[in-house]
């Protein structure tokens, strides 16, 4: 028997085709971190923030948000570290744009919020 129990309601050939099918750790990882991204409350809303305005500041997005901009500001560094967001500079003020990968998942936000996206 393997440590990680043996099977009891599927055939051998099918739940190896399901192993084989499953993600590489490093992919599984990667997007578990995208979804952690948008797991804080404030995160998602600056996200779907940035779905409707399309490009924003931290100054915009902090008013929208009705937060401080340091808190604003820390939540878009965790949205660009997970790949869910850009950013570029214009003078002084950093502009943030989702990601393809930001809008799909703001996508499936808003199904679940029953918004279209």
């Amino acid at each position: 028997m393997a440590d990680h129990g043996e099977l009891l309601h599927i055939d051998e050939p099918s739940a190896t085709r399901i192993r084989a099918a499953g993600l590489p750790a490093g992919e599984a990882e990667r997007i578990a971190g995208a979804l952690k991204g948008l797991a804080d409350p404030t995160r998602l809303g600056l996200a779907m923030a940035l779905r409707d305005g399309r490009e924003l500041c931290v100054c915009d997005l902090s008013w929208i948000a009705q937060r401080a901009q340091n808190l604003v500001s820390h939540h878009m560094k965790v949205l660009r570290t997970e790949g869910l967001v850009t950013a570029r500079k214009e003078g002084k003020m950093t502009m943030f744009t989702l990601t393809s990968a930001g809008h799909a998942l703001v996508a499936v936000a808003g199904e679940l919020a029953g918004r279209d996206a």
